[in-house]
């Protein structure tokens, strides 16, 4: 293992093989990270009185099954470096010590700061692809589990004071019941906390998300707490890191629960 600004080269074995990966440390690497509201940009209209979302908003282009599409396990990052260290800064002043924490949607990679495995009460995990989540050094524990095939979480109730998802929100096809079954498993009190960038998988992301620009991704995610019920009003935060290597945007949007 080696490491050089910020980053570590490591050999990982993964399903009797060993890949050599790359991981971001945490290091001052000359990034600064904003924390801007956007609910006055956001929020300033009523929401409609019904559901406005048509089931053709939630078509995708591959609707073939999820587990051969992500069969293959991507020890890669699905953001670039400044939005995954300004999701791990993120996290650092959110997320209280002693937490017990789910990340929805996980993988070889939580983005959580390096000291959360020992600060953190646990920090359970379910994903699609049991090797990456095998690979996920942050995990206490994991499920492996298809959501958009089966919503219900493999939790039992109030089990959790923090749920993370990371950029995966655009590829659930059943945003409700999953909401739903998030606020279940948290605490009284508890927050869900999702964060977006720009990219996706096209094939496998939602109809509606294609053409939508960044905001719009955070007004709907907010209107998935809204329409779900038993949540309070969610935040909007614009979290895009400044300084070299920080192209891709990312976006906060959290909510707790009532």
């Amino acid at each position: 293992m080696s490491a050089t600004a910020g980053i570590v080269n490591e050999e990982i074995s993964i399903g009797g093989q060993r890949q050599l990966t790359q991981r971001f440390v945490e290091a001052d690497v000359g990034m600064t990270f904003q924390k801007t509201l956007l609910n006055e940009r956001l929020f300033s209209r009523p929401w409609p009185d019904e559901w406005p979302f048509p089931a053709a908003a939630f078509r995708r282009q591959d609707e073939s099954d999820d587990a051969d599409f992500y069969a293959v396990p991507r020890l890669v990052y699905h953001i670039d470096e400044g939005a995954v260290r300004a999701l791990t800064n993120y996290y650092k002043y959110s997320i209280p010590p002693a937490s017990t924490v789910l990340d929805i949607c996980s993988s070889w990679v939580s983005h959580y700061p390096s000291d959360f495995p020992t600060t953190m009460r646990r920090i359970a995990g379910t994903g699609m692809n049991a090797l990456e989540l095998q690979a996920n050094n942050q995990l206490s524990d994991f499920t492996p589990h298809n959501l958009n095939i089966d919503p219900k979480l493999p939790y039992d109730d109030a089990q959790f004071d923090v749920v993370t998802c990371v950029v995966s929100v655009d590829y659930l096809n059943q945003p409700l019941k999953i909401f739903s079954e998030v606020r279940r498993v948290l605490k009284p009190g508890g927050k869900f906390i999702l964060s977006q960038s720009n990219r996706c998988f096209p094939s496998k992301a939602i109809a509606m998300w294609l053409g939508m620009d960044d905001l719009q991704h955070c007004l709907v995610i907010a209107a998935y707490f809204h329409y779900c019920g038993g949540w309070e009003p969610a935040n909007a935060f614009d979290v895009s890191p400044r300084g070299p290597n920080t192209r891709d945007p990312l976006f906060i949007v959290e909510s707790t629960k009532l």
